[in-house]
């Protein structure tokens, strides 16, 4: 025999009737909710976030009103356990049900991709093929793209240099192409019409001006050195003289910028400036707004020769004879300031040795810089 239902009971009645009430008011609220939209504001739901916690972040970004209440409204539309992770650019105003919708779908989501200035292809392209999760051979093929090297007037296999460097929110689900456009166009936008009476004076082309501004971003520390770096290249172009530059040799290398040695100045590339005459076939790199203008707006100085301090400030010279002079007197400050830092830190190990054992400091005797060995001849 069938299980007799059991007689529904004049309380229980009444609470399923409250129950679909209260279900019929949130919804109603839920749609009610919408205002005129207002202003976008970002919000980011952490990877495993619950959805109380998203409510939450919501509600503190003035997306809802109440984050107990939405949570509630979720659940009862089947959504509290459907959405997406990632920093999402949404607008107040929308109704709770639109909101939702965002949620599952990841409609809003952005990524936040920061280019820093000097970055070649070699580091932009594996830093956004994680960033937006495009496969890397599909964003090694678009920086090839022909139609964009086309457009720009570039001579060399690669969109190199024209991935301006910025900070970037690229869209949920952007393809490599599309992303990879948008930085050429942001290059397009930064470049200014009234360059070209630059580029007429000092007889450049705008690929040679970007690839000169590419070493130049390479070579300073201080944006204020930029244009004198610039000049000395310039200077050494008029002059038939080999640039010699050295973040020139690490690209064709594929080492990241630093040091070079002797050896590495034999490799065989037409992007070694220590071996081939004139600027390299095109930019090491991704410059900078201020080392483009430097490039285009150089220092008036006769300077031929730099070398680099420590610290990355440069000793700037005319002649080959001042610059070795220059060398002598770098490594010798840089000689002196190592055996500074070294007593200091023998100081500072002693001091602390003789607090530790309650010794007055006074009554320790001076440290002093061991005098230097000469060398034989």
């Amino acid at each position: 025999m069938p299980a007799r239902r059991r007689p529904t009971t004049p309380k229980a009645g009444m609470r399923r009737s409250a129950t679909r009430l209260v279900a019929g008011a949130l919804v109603l609220l839920g749609v009610a909710c919408a205002t005129p939209k207002g202003p976008t504001v970002r919000v980011t739901i952490p990877r495993g976030a619950t959805f109380r916690v998203a409510a939450e972040s919501l509600a503190v970004r003035g997306l809802v009103s109440n984050a107990r209440l939405f949570g509630v409204y979720a659940k009862l539309r089947g959504r509290d356990r459907s959405m997406r992770y990632g920093t999402y650019v949404l607008a107040r105003g929308v109704s709770w049900n639109e909101l939702l919708e965002d949620l599952r779908r990841g409609r809003g989501i952005v990524h936040a991709v920061t280019i820093p200035e000097g970055y070649g292809l070699a580091q932009i392209v594996p830093l956004l093929a994680e960033a937006l999760e495009v496969p890397r051979d599909s964003l090694e093929a678009a920086v090839r793209d022909s139609s964009l090297r086309r457009e720009l007037d570039i001579p060399t296999p690669t969109l190199e240099g024209y991935l301006f460097p910025d900070t970037y929110q690229f869209p949920d689900r952007i393809t490599a192409r599309e992303a990879v456009t948008a930085m050429v166009r942001r290059f397009e936008r930064v470049w200014r019409p009234e360059w070209q009476g630059a580029l007429d004076s000092l007889k450049l082309s705008r690929h040679d001006a970007v690839t000169l501004a590419s070493i130049v971003e390479r070579e300073v520390r201080r944006r204020e050195e930029g244009p004198v770096v610039a000049a000395v290249y310039l200077n050494r172009l008029r002059s038939h003289m080999l640039l010699q530059a050295d973040p020139t040799v690490t690209y064709a290398l594929g080492k990241r910028p630093g040091r070079v040695t002797f050896k590495d100045l034999r490799v065989s590339s037409a992007y070694n400036t220590y071996r081939v005459l004139g600027l390299p076939p095109g930019p090491i790199g991704s410059p900078g707004l201020s080392s483009l203008e430097a490039a285009l707006h150089p220092a008036r100085v006769p300077y031929r020769f730099f070398v680099a301090h420590p610290d990355g400030h440069h000793e700037f010279r005319v002649t080959y004879r001042e610059h070795l002079e220059a060398i002598r007197m770098v490594r010798s400050a840089a000689s002196n300031d190592s055996a500074v830092r070294e007593l200091n830190a023998v100081r500072a190990a002693r001091d602390s040795a003789a607090r530790a054992a309650g010794a007055p400091l006074e009554s320790l005797p001076p440290i002093t810089v061991p005098p230097k060995k000469r060398r034989r001849p």
